[in-house]
């Protein structure tokens, strides 16, 4: 699985952008609907931010906000990290775990075309993976 390609793990039937004036509470709502984690934060075509569960939770929840007047764009992760679709979804996984986030927009010639996340990976290979990421960990704090 590690091996294979991002656009070989990503939903390719669905991609799921939001404009970034959608209010936190539409947005929970779309997402719940669609059973996803995050969604792409689209303005003009152009992806300018990823707003995720964990925003929800820590940047609007945890800190009194209203869900219903607060738009995306102020609480969204701007210029998020993202993936082209002809790299490995190792190589995503590696940029997840390193970065200490767990949705990444997959991008093609400029534009979004889809997330891939740690949930695409749940099969032994990801508790393959998990385990070597902590034994790393381990040795880099040990040193």
């Amino acid at each position: 699985m590690l091996n294979l390609l991002v656009r070989e793990v990503m939903d390719q039937d669905k991609t799921h952008v939001l404009a970034p004036d959608v209010t936190v509470s539409a947005a929970a709502s779309f997402m719940a609907a669609e059973s996803i984690g995050a969604v792409m934060v689209v303005d003009q075509g152009e992806l300018i931010g990823i707003f995720t569960e964990r925003d929800a939770l820590y940047r609007v929840i945890a800190k009194g906000m209203d869900p219903h007047a607060t738009p995306l764009r102020e609480v969204m992760t701007p210029e998020p990290f993202t993936i082209a679709p002809h790299k490995t979804y190792g190589h995503a996984l590696v940029l997840m775990q390193e970065n200490g986030f767990r949705h990444v927009p997959v991008i093609e010639d400029g534009k979004p075309i889809g997330i891939v996340s740690a949930r695409n990976a749940m099969d032994p290979e990801l508790e393959e993976f998990a385990s070597e990421a902590q034994r790393r960990k381990f040795l880099r704090d040990q040193s």
